[in-house]
């Protein structure tokens, strides 16, 4: 069975739903067969990240509503192998998606991928539960702002409400020289929210680039931001792959 990996955030513009398609990109150039899929409904733009705007033409309300299979539904990416794509509904609020159908569709996805990796919407509302309400894993991206860190500790206590036990954090557009003028550590960060560090990305033009052009950021060869989320993605699978010490949590 496959694992469901939700990730979230407190708020917008941590770089949430750059991390599916990157992490997404990672595991499936790792091997493992991926599915990324957007729970952002009516704000969707996981198709942009990952360079699908032009090929998904359904999503996963179709599914929900029986009008067609999941097979039907899901798009192999076009350019890395073992990734597929589920996109969310234009236009379905939260509310308007039965759980019990969405739960379903989760087994289904358990049986078919090895990690299913979901967008979830930023903050705590409606949509964020219903796309956690079946997470074997949660991540939540944070950045290094105190606002951006009280929201992520916020989604910790929902999703221990929830009974998600695992919960990691990455701390997501780093500024090496800005956290040392603000004197924020990763420590801090980890002391906040509560979460389990699983990794750190820097600050990376290329991720700018790479949304921009529609292109997965793996696809822009051997750059910062996507050597570390491919370090997460190893991780994730349980390789021991080791933070830089400049990063290593002191304890």
């Amino acid at each position: 069975m496959g694992k469901v990996i939700v990730v979230a955030s407190g708020k917008g513009g941590t770089g949430k739903t750059t991390s599916v398609g990157a992490i997404s990109s990672c595991l499936a150039a790792l091997g493992q067969k991926t599915l990324c899929m957007d729970c952002d409904a009516g704000l969707r733009n996981l198709d942009i990240i990952i360079g699908m705007t032009d090929y998904a033409v359904t999503d996963f309300s179709d599914v929900l509503s029986g009008f067609i299979g999941l097979d039907e539904a899901i798009t192999e990416h076009p350019k890395i192998s073992g990734l597929c794509f589920l996109p969310a509904p234009a236009f379905d609020g939260p509310d308007e998606i039965d759980p019990k159908a969405m739960s379903a569709l989760m087994e289904q996805i358990r049986e078919r991928f090895d990690y299913c990796l979901i967008d979830s919407p930023a903050g705590i509302g409606p949509g964020f539960r219903l796309a956690a309400q079946n997470a074997d894993m949660a991540i939540i991206v944070t950045t290094g702002d105190i606002s951006s860190m009280r929201d992520g500790q916020r989604v910790f206590g929902e999703l221990r409400n929830m009974g998600v036990e695992e919960i990691r954090l990455i701390v997501n557009r780093v500024n090496p020289k800005s956290f040392r003028r603000i004197e924020t550590t990763v420590d801090d960060i980890i002391d906040t929210i509560g979460a389990k560090l699983l990794g750190i990305v820097e600050e990376d033009e290329a991720v700018f680039f790479s949304s921009n052009r529609e292109t997965p950021l793996i696809l822009f060869g051997n750059k910062k931001a996507a050597l570390q989320f491919l370090h997460i993605a190893q991780r994730i699978t349980g390789a021991r792959i080791p933070l830089g010490s400049r990063w290593r949590p002191a304890r």
